[in-house]
C-alpha cells in the first residue's frame, strides 16, 4: 500500500477516503504552531498513516498535506497526548514521533 510507485496526492486521497479517523490535532490546537495547521491520524486496514497539513509560509490560509505511514499507536498516542513529553509542543513532539515515518511516494 505504501510504496514509491504512488503519488504522495493519491495516497492522501485513499487514506482520507478509506480509512477510520483515529484523532486529529486542529488549528484551533495549533494555533501557536509557526508550521503545523493540523494533524490527523487514520487507521487504514490495521496500519496508522499520519497526514500532516504544514504551512507553506507564514501567512498562507492553506498548507501542503504530508502523509507518514506505519505510525505505531504507542507513538501517536505519545504525539497526541503528550504523556511523556509534559511542556513539549505539538510540534516538538511530531519531530520526535511521527516526523521519521514520511512515507515513500513520489
Amino acid at each position: 500500500m505504501y510504496s514509491q510507485e504512488v503519488s504522495c496526492t493519491d495516497l492522501v486521497d485513499f487514506v482520507k477516503s478509506e480509512g477510520r479517523k483515529v484523532g486529529t490535532v486542529s488549528s484551533y490546537q495549533l494555533i501557536d504552531s509557526s508550521w503545523l495547521k493540523s494533524v490527523s491520524c487514520y487507521d487504514v486496514d490495521g496500519t496508522l498513516a499520519v497526514i500532516a497539513n504544514i504551512k507553506t509560509n507564514d501567512y498562507s490560509l492553506y498548507g501542503k498535506d504530508y502523509i507518514f505511514c506505519g505510525i505505531s499507536k504507542t507513538y501517536w498516542d505519545a504525539f497526541y497526548y503528550g504523556y511523556y513529553d509534559l511542556g513539549r509542543s505539538f510540534g516538538e513532539r511530531f519531530h520526535k514521533y511521527i516526523f521519521d515515518y514520511k512515507c515513500d511516494c513520489y
